[in-house]
């Protein structure tokens, strides 16, 4: 099976936030440069606050965490509901309504613990996350299964190691709480991602 892009803006587990100059560069370069990408805004926000206080370097992994886990859902959320239209198998579809659902809840309690700890999400889906979701309207039928499940399934590791390790690592109490509380989730999630994969691997 051929590599696929991650759902993630990039690998979590051992980064801080980009510099901030690289962040206003990473917008700048966006394909419509009068609108600038939102996940480099959020990081460029947060990067502003936290070189005006005293804060760690576990606290940068705190809001780079909270960013990652807003673009991978949010695409996560979009996706779902494409694949409820447009998925040949009915379990496909099915998992597809759960992901939307979770995801939503998801969603919402990542917003209210931001706005508690003054993080900034992303507004919106990245230019590669665009790029990806404009991706999938080429795909229909198998294809668009086969695609989907294994998207997804790539990113539902990323997470789930993400939300390990945060569970424990996160400086912020409230932080690990939220990773902790959603860990189980993203684990059966990703079961299940994986026992459909075998499934769909193989479509055309």
């Amino acid at each position: 099976m051929s590599q696929r892009p991650s759902l993630l803006p990039w690998p979590f587990l051992g980064r801080v936030l980009l510099p901030a100059a690289l962040l206003l560069q990473t917008a700048a370069c966006s394909p419509d440069a009068s609108q600038k990408d939102p996940v480099a805004q959020a990081k460029f926000e947060n990067e502003r606050r936290i070189s005006s206080e005293d804060v760690t370097k576990k606290q940068e992994r705190d809001a780079e965490f909270m960013v990652n886990t807003a673009v991978a859902s949010q695409l996560t959320v979009q996706l779902s509901q494409l694949a409820q239209q447009k998925a040949a198998l009915p379990a496909v579809r099915a998992l597809a309504g759960t992901l939307q659902k979770d995801h939503t809840t998801l969603n919402q309690a990542l917003r209210e613990l931001a706005q508690q700890k003054s993080i900034v999400l992303p507004t919106g889906l990245g230019t590669d996350q665009q790029k990806r979701y404009r991706e999938f309207g080429s795909y229909s039928g198998g294809s668009f299964d086969r695609e989907y499940i294994g998207q997804l399934t790539d990113s539902y590791k990323q997470l789930a190691e993400a939300f390990d390790d945060m569970r424990e690592d996160a400086y912020d109490g409230d932080i690990r709480g939220f990773a902790a509380n959603y860990l189980p989730i993203i684990q059966q999630h990703l079961t299940q991602l994986k026992d459909l994969e075998d499934q769909t691997e193989d479509l055309k």
